[in-house]
């Protein structure tokens, strides 16, 4: 008992030192850095007042940081809420289920922006079949996904619009890819050209998602296993997504304990 009492020191200074090393780690190279730094000196003021018995300033220095914990906390709001998020106890499941939101947000707000302004579009979204063979023979991007990327692949005026952009696990993988176009085209309108076909060839081939929009209507279409679905709205648009690319399954996340599936083993 007597040897965990003196081992008590040196374990609260353990925990001082890493809770520190954690706030300065998190708050440096920022703007905050400034208060940081402003409340150091506060500190050493106010243990100068103590040291040197020093009344007046003593007493204005109580005062004062009374009122200064409360401006703290108002001042320092945000990077206290992301330091909290980042010790939150939901874990990698849920930042995971987010993240895909974010993603899928992105990718329905630049897709009906682009249906919009009626600027033809060809996106391929691998699922579990590799696109590869058709990425390799494209411009590769291997680039973060966002709204801006997209829509900027293809608007008119660049050479990367003509074709198709691979997504691949919220990476825009390759630009100007070449789809291989469906031999049969019974269920496809007049109106729908060159795009839609390729569209409706790669989901022959793979089990890709591809995301068409129309130039001449401006309607976004879905081809998915051999099927174009057109005229999808966005709600729609974003269940059809999530219903294939369910987070929980394609993040590989560790599944729950089943006693009755151990026990068959």
């Amino acid at each position: 008992m007597a040897f965990l009492q003196s081992l008590t020191p040196f374990i609260e200074v353990m925990i001082i030192a890493i809770i520190l090393n954690y706030l300065l780690s998190f708050f440096w190279n920022t703007k905050s850095m400034d208060l940081v730094w402003g409340v150091f000196a506060f500190l050493l003021i106010f243990a100068a007042s103590t040291w040197l018995r020093l009344p007046v300033l003593h007493k204005i220095m109580v005062l004062l940081g009374n009122v200064a914990v409360i401006g703290l906390l108002i001042i320092f709001q945000p990077e206290l809420r992301v330091a909290l998020a980042k010790l939150s106890l939901k874990g990698r499941r849920y930042k995971e289920i987010t993240e895909f939101d974010k993603f899928l947000d992105q990718l329905a707000n630049s897709t009906y922006r682009l249906a919009e302004k009626r600027i033809g579009a060809l996106i391929a979204i691998e699922n579990e079949d590799n696109l590869d063979e058709y990425a390799q023979k494209a411009v590769l991007l291997n680039a973060d996904f966002s709204s801006e990327l997209l829509e900027s692949v293809f608007a008119t005026t660049t050479p990367l619009h003509d074709g198709a952009v691979i997504v691949r696990d919220r990476t825009m993988l390759a630009a100007a890819v070449i789809l291989p176009l469906a031999e049969d085209t019974s269920q496809l309108a007049k109106s729908m050209g060159t795009r839609h076909r390729a569209g409706l060839g790669l989901s022959h081939l793979t089990d890709s998602l591809v995301i068409v929009i129309s130039e001449e209507t401006g309607k976004v279409s879905i081809a998915r296993e051999g099927i174009m679905t057109r005229g999808v709205k966005i709600d729609r648009f974003k269940g059809i997504v999530r219903s294939i690319f369910n987070p929980p399954s394609r993040m590989k996340l560790q599944p729950k304990f089943n006693f009755r599936e151990w026990l068959k083993q």
